[in-house]
C-alpha cells in the first residue's frame, strides 16, 4: 500500500531530516573510507582522484558483463605499477591478468593520458600514488563486504555528488595545472 503525501507533510519532512541510523552509519563509513584513501593528497593528486572516480562511475564495459571491484583493483594495480615504473625513467607496461580488468585499464590509461597532457614530469608519480591508494581502498571495502562484488563502486555512487554521476567527464584536458 502506498500513501500519497503532500510535499509539506510533517511526517515526510521529519523522515528527510532524520534518516535511519543505519543510513547515517553507512554514510559515515563511506566517507571515512574515501578520507582514508585520499589522506595527504596534494591538489594534483586530488584532481586525479576525482577524474578516476568520475571515470569509474561512467565506465560501461564493451561486453555484457558489468565491471566489479576485483576488476577495478586489478586494473588500478597494473596502472599504478606502470606509472611508478615510468616515474623512475623506465617504460614498461604492466598488465592485469583478467580481460575485463585489461579493458578497464586500457580506457583508464587513455583518460589519464589526456588528463596529463602538458603536465610536468611528476604526473606519473602522482598518478601512481592515486592509483595505488584506489587499489588499497577497493581491497579494504571488499574485505568488509564479501557478498557485494561491487561494494566499492556502490560506495562511489553513494558518496560522490549527483552532478558527478549525471554527466560523464568532458573529453579534452580534464585536469588543469
Amino acid at each position: 500500500m502506498q500513501i500519497q503525501c503532500p510535499a509539506d507533510c510533517t511526517w515526510l519532512a521529519s523522515a528527510r531530516e532524520h534518516p535511519p541510523a543505519v543510513a547515517v552509519r553507512r554514510q559515515q563509513r563511506d566517507i571515512s573510507v574515501l578520507a582514508q584513501a585520499t589522506r595527504d593528497f596534494n591538489e594534483r593528486q586530488s584532481q586525479i582522484f576525482v577524474v578516476i572516480a568520475s571515470f569509474l562511475l561512467h565506465y560501461a564495459p564493451p561486453d555484457l558483463h558489468g565491471v566489479i571491484d576485483d576488476d577495478v583493483a586489478e586494473a588500478t594495480a597494473a596502472l599504478a605499477s606502470t606509472y611508478e615504473t615510468a616515474s623512475r625513467g623506465v617504460i614498461y607496461e604492466h598488465r592485469p591478468a583478467s580481460l575485463p580488468a585489461e579493458r578497464l585499464a586500457t580506457e583508464l590509461r587513455q583518460v589519464l593520458t589526456e588528463a596529463g597532457k602538458g603536465a610536468t614530469s611528476s604526473f606519473d608519480r602522482d598518478a601512481g600514488v592515486v592509483l595505488r591508494r584506489l587499489e588499497e581502498a577497493v581491497r579494504d571495502v571488499r574485505a568488509t563486504d564479501h557478498d557485494n562484488s561491487r561494494a566499492f563502486l556502490d560506495l562511489l555512487v553513494r558518496v560522490l555528488p549527483k552532478t558527478a554521476t549525471e554527466e560523464p567527464p568532458e573529453s579534452g584536458k580534464l585536469v588543469s595545472w
